[in-house]
C-alpha cells in the first residue's frame, strides 16, 4: 500500500536518509531463514534450542506458518518474533532477510529502532518523577513550559493519556515537507513544536482521545526542567539501568550500533521505497527515538505492565485505560490495552516494533520488523502479532482495528 507522507506520519516515528533501493517486497518472499536464539552482546534467552521451545511441535509449526503467510502476503523483509509463556513454552525465530541487498538473513541478536515505544520509557520517567513528589499529574503543562496552547488547562495527565487536544506536529505537511528533503537534518524539540503550534487545538483538553507526539515532546521538556538533566540522560539513570535494560539507548542523532538490519520504508516525497536505516530521528525525541533489542524488549514488557519501578498507587494511575474510539484499544498512561494484552508498539520509517505482556498468563510478546510499509491498511507489526496470538491465545487476539485512513495515528 502506498500513502500520502502527511497520513503515514501521523504520529509516526521515524529516522535519516539513504539510498532508494528497488522494492523491499520483491526479496522479502525469495529468501526464508530461520535463526536461533542469539542477543546481541553475548547475551543467552532461556528458550531451548530445537523447533518445539517447550510449545510443541503442533503449536510451533501453526506459529511457523502463521508468521511466514503473514510476511510472504504483506512482502515484509524480515521478522522477529519473540513469545514467552510461562508454564507452556517459549517461541524464539528470526525469519527472512535483515538486508536486500545482500541477501543477509534476519538474526535474533539485532538492534532495532522501537519508534513509539519510546513513550513507555518518557512516561516511565515522569512517573518516577511522580513518585518523587516532584511533579504532580495534574500540574499544568504552562507550569514547566512557556507557549502552549491553552498550556494553563492541558495537564501532563493529559498528555500522558493522549487526551491534551493539541495537535500532531506530524501531521503539518511543512513539518513532513522539511523532514522528508532532508531526512538528516537534525531537529531540536522546540522546532518540532513550532509545527503543531501553528495550528488551532483540534479539542478541549480531557473531552476526547487523539494520538500526538506532541504530547510527549512537551513531557521530555517536563522531564528537563525539573531535573536540569537531558531528557536522555535522566531516562538512562532512572529507567534503563535500574530496569537493567543494557542494550537500550537513546542516540542523539542517527547512531545505530550494530548488528542491525536495514531498514525500508516508503513514507518519502515520491512514495518510492528507500532506505531509511540512517534517518536521523531526531524529530521524535521522547516520542519516539529510542533503540533496543529482542532481550531487552522482553525484559522491559512484563516492567512496564507490571510497574516494577513505580509504586503500587502510581502504576494504578498508569494503568487506568480510557476508551479511545477505536474498537478494542484503551489507552492509559503512556501504555495501551488491546485484547488483554498491555504495552506498546513503534513505528519509525524503516522499522515496527510490538511489545506486550498479557497479565492473566503472565505471557510476553515481542515483534521486530525491518520495514513500515502497510499491507491493507495495517501495520505489519499489527498483523505478525495477531497471527502468532490467534494460534496461542485465542482469547486474547492482539488486535488494533483501527479504520485504514486513522491507523497511523497509533505511532
Amino acid at each position: 500500500m502506498r500513502r500520502t507522507p502527511s497520513r503515514r506520519l501521523v504520529a509516526a516515528v521515524l529516522l535519516a536518509a539513504s539510498v532508494l533501493i528497488p522494492t523491499a517486497t520483491t526479496s522479502a518472499v525469495a529468501t526464508t531463514t530461520t535463526a536461533t536464539v542469539s542477543f546481541a552482546g553475548g547475551d543467552r534467552d532461556d528458550c531451548p534450542a530445537g523447533p518445539a521451545g517447550g510449545l510443541g511441535r503442533t503449536t510451533t509449526a501453526r506459529l511457523d506458518k502463521a508468521v511466514a503467510d503473514v510476511r510472504r502476503q504483506a512482502g515484509i523483509p524480515g521478522v522477529v518474533v519473540g513469545l514467552w509463556m510461562p508454564g507452556k513454552g517459549c517461541y524464539v525465530r528470526a525469519t527472512g532477510e535483515a538486508d536486500t541487498v545482500t541477501h543477509r538473513p534476519m538474526t535474533t541478536g539485532l538492534y532495532a529502532r522501537i519508534g513509539s515505544e519510546t513513550k513507555t520509557f518518557t512516561v516511565t520517567a515522569l512517573l518516577r518523577l511522580v513518585d518523587e513528589g516532584r511533579v504532580r499529574l495534574d500540574d499544568p503543562i504552562a507550569r514547566y513550559v512557556r507557549g502552549v496552547p491553552d498550556g494553563r488547562h492541558i495537564t501532563l495527565r493529559h498528555l500522558a493519556e493522549m487526551r491534551s487536544g493539541l495537535f500532531p506536529y506530524t501531521a503539518d505537511l511543512g513539518f513532513v515537507h522539511d523532514l522528508l528533503s532532508d531526512t538528516g537534518r537534525s531537529f531540536t524539540p522546540r522546532e518540532v513544536l513550532a509545527y503543531g503550534f501553528k495550528h488551532d487545538n483540534t479539542f478541549a483538553p480531557g473531552t476526547r482521545f487523539e494520538y500526538s507526539n506532541t504530547n510527549l515532546v512537551l513531557l521530555g521538556l517536563v522531564i528537563e526542567k525539573v531535573t536540569g538533566l537531558r531528557a536522555a540522560d535522566f531516562i538512562d539513570r532512572n529507567v534503563l539501568r535500574p530496569a537493567r535494560l543494557g542494550h537500550t539507548l537513546f542516540p542523539d542523532g542517527p547512531e545505530f550500533p550494530d548488528p542491525h538490519a536495514r531498514g525500508y520504508t516508503n513514507q518519502t516525497l515520491t512514495g518510492a521505497v528507500a532506505d531509511a536505516t540512517d534517518w536521523n530521528p531526531s524529530w521524535a525525541w521522547t516520542a519516539g527515538a529510542m533503540i533496543s533489542d529482542l532481550h531487552d524488549l522482553r525484559s522491559w514488557a512484563r516492567t512496564v505492565a507490571t510497574g516494577t519501578l513505580l509504586s503500587p498507587e502510581t502504576q494504578r494511575q498508569r494503568l487506568r485505560m480510557l476508551p479511545t474510539g477505536f474498537p478494542g484499544l484503551s489507552y492509559g498512561l503512556g501504555i495501551f490495552e488491546s485484547g488483554g494484552w498491555i504495552g506498546h508498539n513503534g513505528s519509525i520509517p524503516g522499522y515496527e516494533t510490538v511489545t506486550v505482556y498479557l497479565p492473566s498468563q503472565k505471557a510476553t510478546l515481542v515483534v521486530i520488523l525491518n520495514t513500515d510499509i502497510t499491507y491493507g491498511g495495517q501495520e505489519p507489526s499489527s498483523l505478525v502479532a495477531r497471527a502468532v496470538t490467534e494460534v496461542v491465545t485465542p482469547d486474547h487476539v492482539y488486535d488494533r482495528p483501527v479504520p485504514s485512513d486513522q491507523q497511523q495515528s497509533l505511532r
